[in-house]
């Protein structure tokens, strides 16, 4: 999903213009034409298996009959295409409606709607509401569950076989699961290139808690091609370190300071917050890891440490991840040493989540997650301008992991 990287496999692409002119492809009649003839027939068919799946086309026994040929008039093109028929004569394609002879791109409105947290009857009133069109709510759901094929093309799309930085984090969503609702964990990946380019990696809704999920996830994006991360930034759950150690032996894992911050302050008032996150900062602000190290026993023998002795434990049993950003310059940690870059992501999806309640089923969550992931990542920038220094800085640090990418 990154901005740069084609929407098409390129092979594809050379497959369907081969033998082409290239002086006619984008003409009427040419390739394009082709293809979006071809889309728009699929779409109709689609919306005739809904037809006959119904329960009343079912009791009457109605059936395809054959087709009809519509031409349709298009942007800046026109083509012929086939519209489905049924035997009784009922079935009415939204696509294509009954005397209209201009393609209105109708799964792009909804999908866009969908992407955007809209729920399928909400569609259905502005559908109505602007368009005129009446359509059911089954039907919506028909039209963006296509989206479900791209979404498993995506999630298994080859990576990089090497990410400097990669972050994970999760929100909470609501899905219907054995007949209840329940509060599950969506994980989200970003990572960096060397080059500093960012790229949504997958996501995952969790099945099952600790390290044998984590290690299913490792797995897979091992099976993608990806073969080294040099860092990863993580929250601190439990056997997710170890799972990370398992596949990728040689990255550095760094607990989000953030996270660790938080889960810190669960233990203080209001108005002691500012005060405790003010001596903590000593700990993670200090110039090396020897120093944080003396800041942290400073920290715990004295006033906060002493009334609030799981803080010091908290930070204590997760040392050995806390530190590795101190070994990198300062533009380095202020990336590495918290999950902030996968935090606007997250509320972007959080946004169009909180108007559904709960969703049916994992499928139903992983849809419209990937429609909002899709448009974010759309508009992601090129590297940020300090992406050179930094650059710099990992290949003298990291010398013979990048030799075969660089």
């Amino acid at each position: 999903m990154a901005k740069t990287r084609a929407s098409f496999d390129p092979e594809l692409l050379d497959a369907l213009l081969s033998g082409e002119d290239p002086k006619t492809v984008l003409e009427e009649g040419g390739l394009a034409s082709r293809l979006k003839k071809a889309l728009a027939e699929r779409m109709l068919n689609a919306e005739m298996e809904h037809h006959l799946a119904q329960e009343a086309e079912q009791e009457t026994g109605n059936h395809r009959n054959g087709h009809s040929l519509k031409t349709v008039t298009d942007t800046d093109d026109q083509y012929t295409v086939k519209i489905p028929r049924d035997r009784h004569g009922r079935f009415t394609p939204a696509l294509i409606a009954k005397h209209q002879r201009r393609l209105p791109g109708f799964d792009k409105k909804v999908i866009a709607m969908y992407a955007r947290g809209m729920t399928m009857r909400q569609i259905q009133a502005t559908l109505l509401e602007i368009y005129g069109l009446e359509v059911s709510p089954d039907l919506i759901s028909t039209i963006t569950d296509a989206v479900i094929e791209e979404v498993h093309q995506w999630q298994m799309r080859p990576l990089e076989r090497l990410y400097a930085f990669v972050f994970f984090d999760a929100i909470r969503v609501k899905i219907r699961d054995e007949g209840t609702v329940k509060n599950k964990a969506v994980y989200l990946a970003i990572g960096y290139t060397i080059n500093g380019q960012k790229e949504i990696l997958g996501l995952w809704i969790e099945q099952t808690e600790g390290a044998k999920f984590w290690l299913r996830v490792m797995n897979e994006l091992k099976s993608r091609g990806l073969e080294d991360i040099l860092v990863v930034s993580i929250d601190g759950l439990k056997g997710f370190p170890e799972a990370i150690e398992a596949v990728f032996p040689h990255a550095r894992i760094q607990t989000c300071i953030v996270h660790l911050l938080r889960y810190s302050m669960q233990f203080v008032s209001w108005k002691e917050r500012k005060a405790m996150a003010a001596a903590l900062k000593l700990v993670y602000k200090a110039p090396t890891a020897e120093i944080a190290r003396q800041e942290l026993e400073a920290f715990a023998h004295g006033p906060w440490g002493t009334k609030f002795p799981m803080v010091v434990e908290s930070w204590k049993r997760n040392w050995e991840h806390i530190i590795p950003f101190f070994d990198f310059p300062e533009m380095v940690r202020k990336l590495i040493y918290t999950t902030n870059a996968i935090e606007g992501l997250n509320s972007q999806v959080r946004k169009a989540v909180q108007l559904r309640g709960h969703f049916p089923s994992d499928e139903s969550a992983s849809k419209l997650i990937y429609l909002v992931l899709r448009n974010v990542a759309r508009n992601w920038d090129n590297p940020p301008v300090y992406w050179r220094q930094v650059k710099t800085q990992l290949t003298i640090m990291f010398k013979e992991r990048l030799h075969n990418v660089l």
